[in-house]
């Protein structure tokens, strides 16, 4: 009698962890030939305590999105759309009125296998760009041109790099969504795209965007590694871009920074109102101002873009250790021609790689070596939230008073 108790006890244990064990399911697998072309899931069939939360996954048709797959997260108070098909990027996110993301003159979700990123002096990146949140990376990001390498013969060779790199139209080869049955219930949508060649770079990275049900917040996880034997240089920059109703005529980029500097000549002549927004300005050049920013005790800062009344914004928190430089890209060029700006925390900034190793902005990675990195967005809404947001980072530029170069670096 007592051995039956003791084994009935054992089963009850095992079956009380196996109902607390997230719930994993395999959308896409490359090693166990797996695709699902739609699939959903809600929270009363998973964590009943938490039910208004849901899931879809769709394949888009028609046009050059044409098998494009599309997963839909709503935590019940924000929703976002991740791309599996372009590199696992995010094509926006809405809470209530605020939405996050752009109004692109691109307004297909392109499938990579219509992008050719040679297209117009290596610019073809553009023909897809429409995304929230897109990846540039992991060989390269930056500005197209040319680079030097070791060919396949031991050679030092030219080779030709185009804008941001190819990441973001790699198709992720595994894709997984996993759900914590226990509180706070983290929804994560998981994937892997390789970035891989025969004498050439060959890495891997483990992307992952997590909410919580009824949270105003989307975290990113990512995770780079160099699965080649030798070493391997790379580079990542989060291409973070934002149109209305954020974007606005006195919309403000707000954030600790240590040191600014202009991208070049044209980006100079605003310098004093770099942090400021305009209205649509047709025939608008952008401007790019390249930024080292300040952080708090704990290694971490937060920057963000703020509307003009400050009652509406975005924060975004990460490690310096991890990404210590950020980019803001600002072309407030005509609504037609695409009015956004952008927030790219990142390892660079986006001079072509040939220049960035100058500055020692290359990092390199040892094989089986990993780069880990993670940003927090939160979407503030009402004075109160943006308030909080400013007073943040204005305790952290306390610590340093920025400087603010007038001209660009020497990349001669």
């Amino acid at each position: 009698m007592k051995l039956i108790l003791i084994s009935l006890l054992m089963a009850s244990s095992l079956i009380h962890a196996q109902d607390k064990a997230p719930l994993v399911i395999t959308l896409t697998s490359v090693d166990k030939n797996i695709h699902l072309d739609s699939w959903q899931i809600s929270g009363s069939a998973v964590t009943p305590e938490k039910p208004d939360w849901s899931i879809t996954k769709k394949t888009l048709h028609g046009g050059k999105q044409e098998g494009v797959d599309l997963i839909t997260v709503d935590n019940g108070k924000l929703s976002f759309s991740v791309i599996p098909t372009r590199g696992m990027s995010l094509l926006n996110a809405r809470m209530d009125d605020i939405y996050l993301g752009w109004d692109s003159p691109v307004k297909e979700v392109v499938h990579p296998q219509y992008i050719r990123l040679e297209d117009r002096g290596g610019l073809g990146w553009l023909e897809g760009f429409n995304e929230w949140m897109v990846r540039c990376g992991l060989e390269s990001t930056g500005h197209p041109g040319t680079d030097s390498f070791i060919n396949n013969v031991g050679d030092e060779a030219t080779m030709d790099l185009t804008l941001h790199g190819k990441i973001g139209n790699i198709p992720a080869s595994e894709v997984e969504v996993i759900i914590e049955r226990v509180p706070p219930h983290r929804i994560r949508i998981r994937g892997r795209v390789d970035e891989r060649m025969f004498y050439g770079p060959k890495l891997e990275i483990q992307t992952e965007v997590s909410t919580t049900p009824g949270s105003a917040s989307v975290r990113i996880s990512d995770t780079i590694t160099n699965r080649g034997d030798d070493p391997q240089e790379f580079q990542i920059l989060y291409h973070a871009n934002y149109g209305p109703p954020l974007l606005e005529e006195g919309a403000q980029f707000v954030g600790p920074v240590k040191k600014v500097i202009p991208f070049n000549d044209h980006a100079s002549e605003s310098i004093d109102s770099y942090s400021i927004y305009k209205r649509p300005t047709a025939g608008f050049t952008e401007q790019v101002y390249c930024m080292t920013p300040l952080a708090d005790y704990d290694g971490r800062t937060t920057i963000g873009l703020v509307n003009r009344s400050k009652n509406k914004g975005i924060s975004m928190k990460f490690s310096i250790q991890q990404l210590p430089f950020i980019t803001l890209w600002k072309n407030t060029n005509s609504e037609g021609e695409g009015y956004v700006t952008g927030l790219e925390p990142g390892t660079n900034f986006p001079n072509n790689r040939r220049i960035e190793r100058k500055f020692g902005r290359v990092p390199k990675l040892d094989s089986g070596q990993s780069h880990h990195a993670e940003i927090d967005f939160t979407i503030l809404k009402g004075n109160k939230a943006v308030g909080g947001l400013i007073d943040q980072i204005q305790k952290i530029q306390r610590r340093a008073q920025p400087v603010i170069e007038t001209k660009p670096e020497n990349k001669d």
